[in-house]
């Protein structure tokens, strides 16, 4: 009976002791990164939500842009990054980076104008609820 009291405060210690395990999902891998270039020429390049209301871009030119897209979102959510932060917000940052150049691009490849502003709003929640769709498909 003895031994059992002696080992119960050695297993709390133990536990204690364990190193605690950290998640960040900041920065994103390089595969996942080639995966939002891949996703961003698709959804430039054929029909999307975006392209019923801008069209669409040449395969060639949609690659261009979408790796330009990506690079820009990176650096600006990079040079928002805190040391303590687990990436979430960082990410989020990234996503909402993309889908703003993005519809930027469209527009002024298309000549939007300010009177489109109304729909605006939608067209990019839908475009990141896009980019959310895959993200969750490319993760599993």
């Amino acid at each position: 009976m003895a031994d059992t009291q002696e080992q119960a405060p050695n297993a709390e210690i133990s536990k204690s002791e364990k190193p605690s395990i950290s998640f960040s999902i900041w920065p994103p891998s390089q595969r996942t990164r080639d995966a939002v270039i891949s996703r961003l020429i698709e959804t430039l390049s054929s029909p999307s939500v975006l392209s019923k209301r801008y069209g669409t871009l040449p395969e060639a030119e949609a690659a261009a842009t979408a790796k330009i897209i990506e690079e820009e979102a990176f650096a600006a959510a990079s040079s928002s990054a805190a040391s303590d932060d687990d990436g979430i917000e960082i990410l989020q940052g990234y996503s909402k980076e993309i889908s703003k150049r993005m519809l930027e691009t469209v527009k002024s490849r298309s000549g939007g104008t300010g009177g489109e502003k109304a729909s605006e709003g939608h067209v990019a929640e839908e475009v990141k609820v896009e980019q959310d769709e895959s993200s969750v498909t490319e993760s599993n």
